[in-house]
């Protein structure tokens, strides 16, 4: 059991962030992002599973076949894409990705940033997050606009770096967020009625 590695390698992810959230407005998200990796069920299989160059759920997903410690994560974490999968109404598919609103993009996005950062130590330079989303399978199941605003924050960040990316975010994300969420609001509202 590797607990203290496991709960720096966690806390450091979670701090670069929090930092990050911080820097476009996310305070909210920045504060609890990946809370429930120090759960029991999720915190264990990390100390039993760590490895310090990769998530340890997929250790546990080679030793059993599956992450139980993955599932509880992906299904309370908004900013995982996995959480927005559903059935897909349409026949040639079984599952597709519900578009995600826009605050949780910017945090999976910071998320994919923080993991690179955190797994790849002195080797990561701002392209790693684009190449690792190039790499994965994750295009397959987003939501097209979802996996657009995604590629294009990443390549933004590759291509022109951390500050311009992040004005990008404040000043044209974060707004476009605020309009979601009260559209959200309203339609609760009249849900109701």
């Amino acid at each position: 059991m590797k607990a203290w590695q496991h709960f720096n390698t966690i806390t450091k992810h979670k701090l670069i962030v929090m930092r990050y959230c911080f820097e476009v407005g996310l305070f909210y998200q920045g504060l609890t992002h990946d809370l429930s990796k120090y759960s029991p069920c999720e915190f264990l299989v990390g100390c039993r599973y760590y490895q310090g160059d990769q998530s340890p759920n997929n250790a546990e997903r080679i030793a059993k076949g599956y992450s139980a410690a993955w599932l509880h994560h992906k299904g309370r974490n908004k900013h995982h894409y996995e959480y927005w999968i559903d059935y897909s109404l349409d026949k040639n598919k079984i599952l597709a990705g519900a578009k995600m609103p826009t605050r949780y993009v910017v945090e999976m996005f910071m998320d994919r940033i923080a993991a690179s950062k955190t797994y790849q130590g002195g080797a990561y330079t701002d392209l790693s997050p684009l190449r690792y989303f190039e790499s994965g399978k994750a295009r397959e199941l987003l939501h097209p606009e979802t996996a657009e605003l995604l590629e294009k924050l990443l390549r933004m960040f590759a291509k022109r770096g951390k500050e311009y990316t992040f004005y990008y975010i404040r000043r044209y994300l974060m707004p476009l967020a605020r309009r979601e969420e009260i559209k959200t609001f309203f339609g609760r509202l009249t849900d109701q009625s």
